[in-house]
C-alpha cells in the first residue's frame, strides 16, 4: 500500500499565512477533500497507514515539503526506498555531512530490523558517494581561469533559439498574474533585474528570487560569440522560462496535463529542429530559475511539472538555482542577488565598501521560523540567538509577515555582521547565502546540500575557505550552541575567510546587467558561458 501526503506552500506564502494549501492524493481520493485541515488529514493517514502496515507487514509513506518533491519512508519485510530523493534536511534520508569524515549513523527505528537498517545505511553511503563523484566530475569541466579571458570565437559560436513568444516573453508579460496575491511586474522590469534601489549605490535592483531566466537570456543575446547561423555554433541555448511557467501554475486549479502542456510543446518544437536531432540535444543548455524538484513531479501530484523527467531532457545541460544531486548534467548556479554591476569599477567599488564595513554584530539570522516543520532547526537557532541578544552578539531579523521586504535593510544587516546563519528552509538552498556573501558575511551552514554539493563552478571545494559548518542534528538535539561555537573562531580565521569571500568569490557570484562589460573579472554568467563553450567545443563532433 502507498499513501502519499502532499503539503505545499510556496516560499512566497510565508508573507501570506492564510493562503496555505493542503492536498491529499491517493488513487481514490477526490479533490473535494482539499478543504480538510492538514492536522486532520495527518490523523487519517497515520491511522490508515498503521492499520495496513500491521496487515501487510510493510509500508511506504511519502511526504513533501513546500518546494520539494515527495520523499518516502519505507519499512517492513523486503521494502526499500524507491529512490533517494532530497528531503528538506536529509534527517531521515541522508546524513548531513560535509565530507566523508563527518558521516553519522542513522537513528534506528523500532519498526526496522537490523538487516534493513544495515541495508539502509549502505544505501545512504552509496547515495553520498554518488553525489560526491558527480560533483567532482562537474568541477573537472570548469576552466582554470578565475579572471576574464577572451579567446577566439572561431568554432565556438553560441546560437540562441528564437522561440515563439509563448515560451518566454508571453510568460513575463503575465507578471501581474504569476501569483494570485502579488503583482511581480516591478521585479521583472529592466531585463529581469527589477527597479533600481536607492541608497546602496549603482547596480542595485529589486530582483525577484525567481528572475534568473530573463536575466540570463538578456545576457546571452549580447554574448560576443553569439552567431545567427546554427551551422557555426558549438553551443545552443534554449530560452524557455520553465521556472516562471511552473510558478504560474502552482496555485491554479488545473489538470496536470495543462501544467505540462507548455513543456511538451517546447520539446516537440525542438525535436523538429535539425540542430537538436544532430546531437540529440547534448550540446544544448537550459537555464531554469527554480529548484530541480519543481520540474520533477511524481505520479499524479499537483505540484510542479514533469519537464526534467522527460526522456528528451536527459541529454542537455541544465542550470538551476538548486540542482538534483544525483544528476551529473544538472549544475547549480547562484541565486540572483540584488547587485548587478555594469563594470569592473562597480565591482571594485563595492568590494572596497564591504571590506571597510564595521561589523559590530558577531552573528545574525535573517529569516522566519518554521513551526509547522518539526525537522527544521530554525526555532532552535532563534532561541539561541535570543539568549545571546542581550550581549549584542546575535541579531535576529524576523521575515515572518513580510518583515524582510526591503533589500537595503537586509543587505545592511549582513554588512554589519561577521557571520550569517543559513539553515535550510523550504529546500536545502537559500538565496540568502548569496545575499550574505555579496555583503561579505561568512555563511554558517548546517546542511552540505545547501552549498557544498550545489555550486561546483562558483564555490571552491575547500568549504573552510569561505564558510563554517555546524551539524544540524547536533543543533536539533541541543548538543551545539551556535553562538558559542562561533565565539571560538579566531580573528585571523575570520579575516582570512572574509578576504577570500570579498576578493576571490564575490565577482563570480553576481550577474552583471544586460549591457555589462568586464575586463578584469568574470561574473556568474561569464563563468557558466566560458565553461560551457569550452566544454562543448572540446567535445564537438
Amino acid at each position: 500500500m502507498t499513501v502519499t501526503l502532499l503539503h505545499r506552500r510556496s516560499p512566497d506564502l510565508r508573507h501570506h499565512p492564510n493562503k496555505t494549501t493542503a492536498i491529499l492524493s491517493t488513487p481514490t481520493v477526490k479533490s473535494s477533500l482539499l478543504s480538510i485541515s492538514t492536522s486532520f488529514l495527518l490523523l487519517i493517514l497515520l491511522t490508515i497507514w498503521c492499520f495496513y502496515a500491521l496487515l501487510s507487514n510493510s509500508f511506504h509513506l511519502c511526504f513533501s515539503s513546500r518546494k520539494l518533491d515527495v520523499f518516502c519512508i519505507s519499512g517492513g519485510t523486503g521494502v526499500v526506498v524507491d529512490n533517494l530523493q532530497l528531503s528538506r534536511s536529509f534527517g531521515l534520508l541522508l546524513p548531513s555531512h560535509a565530507d566523508s569524515s563527518e558521516n553519522r549513523t542513522i537513528a534506528s527505528s523500532k519498526q526496522r530490523t537490523s538487516s534493513s537498517i544495515n541495508s539502509r545505511q549502505k544505501e545512504v553511503a552509496d547515495g553520498i558517494n554518488s553525489v560526491e563523484e558527480y560533483i567532482h566530475t562537474i568541477r573537472s569541466w570548469a576552466t582554470a581561469n578565475t579572471t576574464f579571458v577572451a579567446p577566439s570565437c572561431d568554432g565556438r559560436g553560441v546560437f540562441v533559439y528564437d522561440l515563439p513568444a509563448k515560451f518566454n516573453k508571453d510568460i513575463v508579460a503575465k507578471c501581474g498574474e504569476l501569483l494570485p496575491w502579488s503583482d511581480l511586474c516591478e521585479y521583472f522590469s529592466n531585463d529581469g533585474l527589477g527597479v533600481a534601489i536607492s541608497g546602496l549605490g549603482p547596480g542595485w535592483h529589486r530582483t525577484h528570487q525567481y528572475s534568473l531566466e530573463p536575466i540570463f537570456h538578456s545576457r546571452v543575446l549580447r554574448h560576443r560569440c553569439r552567431v545567427s547561423d546554427p551551422a557555426k555554433a558549438a553551443l545552443f541555448y534554449v530560452p524557455f522560462y520553465a521556472g516562471l511557467d511552473v510558478l504560474h501554475w502552482h496555485f491554479i486549479n488545473a489538470s496536470v496535463s495543462d501544467k505540462d502542456s507548455l513543456s511538451a510543446e517546447l520539446v516537440q518544437w525542438l525535436e523538429a529542429r535539425p540542430e537538436w536531432a544532430l546531437h540529440g540535444g547534448r550540446n544544448h543548455m537550459f537555464v531554469l530559475g527554480k529548484i530541480s524538484w519543481d520540474f520533477r513531479r511524481t505520479g499524479d501530484g499537483q505540484w510542479g511539472s514533469r519537464f526534467l523527467s522527460l526522456p528528451q531532457m536527459q541529454p542537455p545541460y541544465k542550470f538551476l538555482i538548486e540542482r538534483q544531486p544525483w544528476e551529473v548534467n544538472e549544475i547549480g548556479v547562484p541565486h540572483p542577488t540584488h547587485f548587478h554591476p555594469h563594470s569592473d569599477d562597480q565591482i571594485e567599488a563595492w568590494q572596497a565598501r564591504v571590506a571597510g564595513a564595521k561589523r559590530g554584530t558577531m552573528v545574525s539570522f535573517v529569516g522566519a521560523a518554521r513551526p509547522e516543520a518539526s525537522e527544521s532547526i530554525r526555532s532552535k537557532i532563534i532561541r539561541q540567538c535570543a539568549a545571546a541578544g542581550g550581549t549584542g552578539e546575535c541579531r535576529f531579523v524576523d521575515c515572518g509577515g513580510g518583515g524582510c521586504g526591503e533589500p537595503k535593510e537586509v543587505v545592511e544587516t549582513f554588512m554589519r555582521s561577521e557571520f550569517c546563519l543559513q539553515p535550510p528552509g523550504d529546500s536545502p538552498t537559500r538565496k540568502s547565502v548569496f545575499d550574505g556573501l555579496v555583503a561579505g558575511c561568512i555563511p554558517v551552514l548546517f546542511d552540505p546540500f545547501t552549498a557544498y554539493y550545489q555550486y561546483p563552478w562558483h564555490l571552491p571545494e575547500d568549504r573552510r575557505r569561505y564558510s563554517v559548518f555546524l551539524d544540524q542534528e547536533e543543533v536539533r538535539e541541543g548538543r551545539v550552541d551556535v553562538v558559542e561555537k562561533l565565539r571560538a573562531v579566531s580573528v585571523k580565521e575570520k579575516e582570512e575567510m572574509r578576504r577570500y569571500i570579498i576578493y576571490e568569490l564575490l565577482p563570480g557570484l553576481v550577474y552583471g546587467d544586460a549591457g555589462s562589460e568586464f575586463r578584469r573579472f568574470r561574473d556568474a554568467f561569464g563563468i557558466v558561458m566560458d565553461n560551457m563553450i569550452e566544454m562543448v567545443s572540446r567535445n564537438k563532433g
